[in-house]
């Protein structure tokens, strides 16, 4: 069982969305197909949605009824997302692929996530085949696992091509890729152009089609246009030749049929199921070559809905194991009872500040009190208390923004004073003051409610940043540049409004799920104990109300 746990047991996501009913789509049932056709399912940034698996394990065998030739195949960030996942490091997940039966699956971003070992451990263990061209030993420029794969139906040859997003070094932990120095041993093929990838596919098809391929099927995880565009499904295509069609992932998009030619001008199709097996895919390659997608729908298969609830009734026990304790209570309570932490420090609010700040070495932490929901009373804790505190599965990210765009966000979190904000920002490494007295100047768009300004005088004052070679705080500098750790929807989402964050350079991006962050925090950086560092309900003095209006 020790295994199973691990080092870092991640607990990502909110517990309804592991132990939720199957997910209803809107999308075609199931049709008719021939014998001879070739059928491919596929899903895409699945995120341990284990429910899923049991539609398509119906999905698969219906379709097994009627032809000869059924595949299935997965886009990506399968292993990482959801508390079972988390829990089992990924080994949940991979018996119940093993027990549906995947054939080929490439890897996504978040596959990573377990770190190196981990990942090569479990695609040992997965039956179906692993490909990514693109993931290379830098020493040798040799993929990791295989380019390719080819499946034979009949006579008709089908090459199956991997593709993983070059965002991975900065989507998943950086020092997961680089050796004992900080040198990246690992390459994804990704520079400013986009050509390296390009280059690196187009070989690869290539080798496939003098190999004997019919068709190339190209399972990519890379997204559409609107994540990073040389590295979008889109630019692939149209920057090479030889694709028959993409299965896509990574910006958890649905898209049934997308049409996008190609650097000869062949139509080349896209799809994408979106996410949490929103929907399930269907590729139809007919005896005559005509290639169809769509997104289907089917009931549950009833033997595999068996073996997914006896693992999710072995998690659940799990999610009650004592991890550590806390030797006082942590509130988002004022001293009169009432809610306090979206107006005013709390000691939770420094814990969560803190785990922000620590587990992903940063200058400073932030965290909105919007974003935490419960109580934590004195004694043991389990993993449920992490995930009640944050129930958002928000992905932690640390950006680099000067002390100027620091000193906005913090007004724009005190603009509601003395009323509350969800914005209002628990911080770590940082004390500031709010002058009550000031009235707020910020603006923000008239639809929008997104930040715009400062029109005025502000009422946040005296900010102070922690220097750790000094041992002591001293003022910001609103030129210089700070690292800032938070979650993603604040800092890169434009949650509550913070917009002036937009344009920061990104340090770290999607490398632990918020509740993960809080159990690091608590396990590793605490020893298992919450101490009476946290003791007063009020907090550590780090946000000062002055000119308070008398009741």
């Amino acid at each position: 069982m020790k295994k199973m746990y691990g080092k870092l047991l991640s607990f990502v996501l909110a517990m309804a969305m592991v132990f939720s009913v199957p997910v209803v789509s809107d999308a075609a049932v199931v049709s008719s197909v021939d014998k001879s056709d070739i059928v491919i399912l596929y899903d895409n940034d699945v995120h341990c949605e284990v429910d899923g698996y049991v539609e398509m394990a119906a999905i698969k065998k219906e379709l097994q009824s009627q032809s000869n030739y059924v595949s299935l195949v997965s886009c990506g960030d399968f292993v990482q997302g959801g508390v079972i996942g988390s829990i089992s490091k990924g080994e949940a997940i991979i018996k119940i692929m093993n027990n549906i039966g995947y054939d080929v699956v490439t890897l996504g971003n978040h596959e990573f996530d377990y770190a190196m070992p981990q990942l090569k451990s479990l695609m040992l263990d997965l039956d179906a085949k692993v490909v990514s061209s693109n993931f290379l030993k830098k020493s040798t420029g040799k993929p990791v696992f295989g380019s390719y794969t080819m499946k034979k139906y009949g006579k008709t040859k089908v090459a199956f091509v991997g593709v993983t997003t070059p965002e991975t070094f900065t989507k998943s932990t950086p020092v997961y890729f680089q050796n004992s120095k900080g040198e990246f041993i690992y390459d994804f093929c990704g520079d400013a152009t986009g050509k390296a990838l390009y280059k690196r596919v187009q070989t690869v098809v290539n080798a496939a089609r003098k190999n004997g391929a019919d068709y190339v099927v190209a399972l990519t995880h890379l997204g559409t246009e609107s994540v990073t565009k040389r590295w979008s499904a889109q630019s692939l295509v149209k920057n090479t030749y030889g694709i028959d069609v993409v299965l896509d992932g990574h910006s958890h998009s649905t898209v049934e049929s997308l049409k996008v030619k190609n650097k000869k001008g062949k139509s080349v199709t896209i799809s994408s199921t979106g996410t949490k097996f929103a929907n399930i895919g269907e590729l139809v390659i007919t005896k005559k070559g005509k290639i169809t997608t769509k997104l289907i729908s089917l009931g549950e298969d009833e033997e595999t809905k068996s073996y997914v609830e006896g693992i999710k009734d072995e998690y659940n026990k799990l999610l009650e194991e004592v991890i550590g304790k806390t030797e006082v209570d942590l509130t988002t309570l004022g001293a009169d009872g009432n809610r306090a932490v979206r107006n005013a420090e709390t000691n939770l609010g420094d814990f969560c500040a803190d785990a922000f700040r620590y587990v992903m070495d940063a200058d400073i932490g932030m965290m909105n009190g919007g974003g935490i929901r419960a109580n934590i009373a004195a004694g043991n804790l389990t993993y449920n208390n992490m995930l009640s505190v944050f129930p958002w599965s928000n992905y932690g990210c640390v950006i680099e923004a000067t002390g100027q765009q620091i000193k906005d966000a913090l007004e724009m979190g005190a603009k509601n004073y003395p009323d509350e904000s969800g914005g209002f920002l628990q911080v770590s490494g940082l004390k500031y003051t709010i002058d009550a007295s000031i009235p707020s100047s910020v603006v923000t768009n008239a639809d929008t409610g997104m930040f715009e300004k400062v029109n005025g005088k502000y009422r946040v004052t005296d900010i102070q940043v922690w220097n750790a070679q000094k041992s002591a705080y001293e003022p910001i500098d609103l030129q210089m540049t700070y690292t800032v750790a938070g979650t993603n929807y604040t800092l890169r989402n434009n949650g509550d409004g913070y917009t002036m964050f937009n344009g920061c350079k990104v340090v770290k991006d999607n490398t632990m799920v918020d509740n993960d962050v809080l159990r690091v925090y608590l396990t590793d950086v605490l020893k298992g104990v919450v101490d009476a560092q946290y003791k007063d309900p009020a907090g550590q003095g780090r946000i000062t109300i002055i000119n308070k209006q008398k009741s």
